[in-house]
């Protein structure tokens, strides 16, 4: 069975655009895969199209001499003709790609359609200077979300199910247990999609031990850190304080690091698909500027690696911490970045998520575990002030199924 991700069909519509089409996310989130999906897609519709890898240093080489060299690999492209395509891995690896996409696109577009891999937004966007404006669409890949972490662990029976939950507010799944079981691995080892398929616990462990000590060494390599044991020190800060707002003059006396640094450090974090930051939300769009904002994981089995604890959800101190990070992939999953944000108070009102969908308007949630736990009252001020902004919990233990987690 092919395992196809939910971005797959968007990149096949884009297959038809002059612009080039980039893929990045984080390094073994599965962007080579889908590139090389791409590849036999157009091989049996009887285009042609060539495969290149830039951690091949032959290649490589060659590439960097000068842009034209890539025609010894592939063939050159002959204006009314046809397009030829070309796939590109890891394109930032290139002495300067910006430069190289550029002088392909502006000398042979639309016969050259070049799709490439990324591996680190980091270089995306130091290499990948202005002068690809108009050239080129970006495409991120995260891992997998919930519904393709169903695909890939084999239960297609639940995904119909799944989205009735998700689209019917009343519906009542008869599997809700075996959500919450699953929900349980995915808060544990989260959605790397070599780590869905290992079948062993201690398989998954072992790959996620291995993202940490290899790959991101490599990011770390690769973005030039000057002090490697503080910069994993921050990410094991960040991990053990999910949730909680990043205060950077803190950190930084902390990690005796200064503050600029830091900032580029967690800069670092976020362009290499690590973390994301939310900003709080405010009527007065100064003061949302001003503020500190919180740090989430896109990955919790990479967080729950860095603190080394994977056990038992249900047991542990921090699974309030974890939910929350898990609702924050869940509506990063279905919403633009931007739009989502918390709300905070200086007397310490606070609300966990708000998601404007459109000027004034949205919906927002309070992450609870038990639902017990969530109280109406306490939320007065931020209903009372934002009547366009309706609260609703979002819990895993429940006694009414509509606060259920899933049921964003």
């Amino acid at each position: 069975m092919i395992m196809e991700r939910q971005i797959f069909s968007k990149l096949v519509q884009h297959l038809d655009k002059k612009a080039f089409t980039i893929l990045i996310g984080a390094r073994q989130v599965g962007k080579t895969t889908v590139l090389k999906q791409l590849y036999k897609l157009i091989l049996s519709e009887k285009k042609s199209a060539f495969y290149l890898s830039f951690e091949d240093p032959a290649i490589l080489t060659q590439i960097n001499e000068h842009p034209e060299n890539i025609f010894r690999f592939v063939a050159k492209p002959v204006e009314n003709n046809g397009v030829i395509y070309v796939f590109i891995d890891e394109v930032q690896y290139a002495h300067n790609p910006s430069n190289l996409l550029k002088y392909l696109y502006d000398t042979y577009a639309p016969s050259l359609k070049i799709l490439a891999t990324g591996s680190s937004a980091f270089y995306i966007d130091q290499k990948f200077q202005d002068s690809l404006a108009g050239r080129k669409t970006i495409f991120e890949l995260f891992p997998l979300n919930f519904e393709e972490f169903l695909l890939f662990k084999n239960k297609e029976d639940l995904i119909s199910d799944f989205k009735l939950i998700k689209s019917n507010p009343t519906y009542i799944s008869t599997q809700i247990n075996t959500f919450k079981l699953l929900l349980e691995e995915y808060m544990q080892f989260g959605s790397y999609p070599a780590v869905v398929l290992a079948e062993s616990v201690e398989d998954k462990i072992a790959i996620l031990k291995e993202l940490k000590n290899s790959f991101l060494k490599k990011d770390i390599l690769e973005s030039e850190i000057e002090n490697e044991e503080k910069f994993y020190r921050l990410l094991t800060i960040l991990a053990s304080q999910i949730g909680q707002m990043l205060n950077q003059h803190e950190l930084a006396n902390t990690l005796k690091l200064n503050e600029k640094t830091l900032s580029r450090y967690i800069f670092i974090l976020q362009k290499c698909f690590h973390i994301q930051l939310v900003k709080p939300y405010f009527n007065n769009i100064r003061k949302e500027l001003t503020k500190m904002p919180k740090a989430y994981f896109n990955d919790l089995g990479l967080r729950n690696c860095l603190l080394n604890q994977f056990g038992n959800i249900f047991e542990r101190t921090d699974k309030g911490e974890i939910l929350e990070n898990l609702v924050y992939s869940l509506l990063r999953d279905s919403n633009e970045r931007d739009t989502i944000k918390y709300w905070r108070t200086a007397d310490n009102n606070e609300v966990d998520f708000v998601v404007e969908t459109s000027f004034n308007q949205g919906k927002a949630f309070e992450v609870k575990w038990s639902e017990n736990a969530f109280s109406v009252n306490k939320y007065k001020k931020f209903t009372e002030n934002y009547i366009n902004f309706p609260l609703k919990p979002l819990t895993f233990d429940f006694k009414n199924s509509e606060s259920f987690v899933l049921k964003l």
